[in-house]
């Protein structure tokens, strides 16, 4: 429609026209200045997994939220924590992690489903994801134990290696059950725990019937439909740089998940070398620092979470390549010299980059 401010009217067509017009043009003002219709967001936030989540919920007009449904997310988010979380001595991974047995142990399917999955992105990454990994983490003090920031010694650290090895974990599904070949082997699902459980709150808001929505959990991200404003969800990358919130690009994310594995926000310091809680599984140590984060793109956020990890540790020769070859929607931030950065991804991402 034309700015009718600059379309000269006819002057033979008389008074009457031109009061229906300015009648016309009075109502557009008043439309204008009218204020937009209330944003119809409905959000549910707390605590979960040792950082927060989030769930934007946009019901359809008519359409409400149930009125228990935070207490269902509560519920859902501490069966999820009771399973996985390494951080809980009662969970049921910590339990299996304490059992001594080298035979089958009975688990739960959930359970089961999820370190099955671990291991398939570690075959299909030559080992680079490892839910194994867990003694490296918290020897270089990034597990549940008190915080070190201290480098281990070479000996340290290859005596440790000798219980890493997800070839040394193994997956049944009937029954379900999970064997270890070694009575200390430590599974932890951290770098894939946090992305299934944003699958399920996906998951419940279907079941109550609403199809807009974003959820989150520290970061981990699944989208649906469009916001409360009608318009499809954007999504930022953070600029990698230590102590500040910067926008690096903006994703349209559509009907997906995004997952940003970095080594800028959990490190510590030490002769002015940074270290990252980012293991690499084949050298026992955190990742260089020539990768500074890896945003992935997928269908699940389960997967989305655990193979921008796989990126990240596999580094930004390997993990390209990994990347490449799986036509994986995977964009790079390389740190390059005077805090410049550069930007790498694959032809997969392009189409949910919003110009620049």
């Amino acid at each position: 429609m034309e700015d009718a401010g600059h379309v000269p009217l006819p002057c033979s067509r008389g008074r009457g026209f031109r009061l229906r017009v300015l009648a016309l043009v009075g109502l557009a003002l008043t439309a204008a200045c009218e204020p937009p219709p209330p944003d119809p967001t409905v959000r549910f936030a707390g605590s979960t997994m040792g950082t927060s989540y989030d769930l934007k919920l946009v019901p359809t007009p008519g359409q409400t939220a149930p009125a228990d449904l935070k207490q269902q997310i509560e519920a859902l988010l501490a069966r999820i924590n009771q399973t996985l979380s390494t951080y809980d001595p009662q969970s049921e991974l910590s339990r299996f992690n304490r059992n001594p047995s080298t035979d089958w142990i009975a688990v739960s399917p959930e359970l089961q489903q999820i370190v099955a999955e671990a291991l398939r992105i570690s075959e299909l990454s030559s080992g680079a994801f490892d839910i194994t990994v867990g003694p490296l983490v918290n020897l270089w003090g990034f597990g549940p134990e008190p915080r070190r920031d201290q480098v281990p010694t070479d000996t340290q650290i290859a005596q440790t290696r000798e219980r890493v090895g997800y070839w040394r974990l193994s997956a049944r599904q009937k029954p379900p059950a999970l064997k270890k070949e070694r009575p200390d082997l430590y599974v932890d699902l951290s770098a894939i725990a946090k992305g299934y459980g944003v699958d399920q709150l996906a998951a419940l808001a279907e079941t109550v019937g609403i199809n807009n929505y974003l959820a989150s959990i520290g970061g981990e991200i699944r989208a649906k439909g469009h916001n409360g404003r009608g318009q499809p969800w954007t999504i930022a990358i953070e600029k990698p740089v230590v102590g500040q919130r910067a926008v690096e690009r903006l994703i349209q994310l559509g009907d997906h998940s995004i997952s940003t594995s970095g080594d800028y926000r959990n490190f510590f310091e030490q002769n002015g070398q940074r270290y990252s809680h980012i293991i690499n599984p084949h050298t026992g140590r955190p990742v260089p620092q020539t990768l500074a984060s890896v945003t992935v793109i997928s269908d699940q956020s389960m997967i989305a979470d655990a193979t921008a990890t796989t990126l990240m540790a596999a580094g930004p020769e390997f993990g390209f390549q990994l990347a490449a070859e799986h036509h994986l929607a995977a964009f790079f931030i390389l740190a390059g010299p005077d805090s410049r950065f550069e930007e790498r991804y694959t032809p997969e991402f392009t189409g949910y980059l919003v110009p620049q």
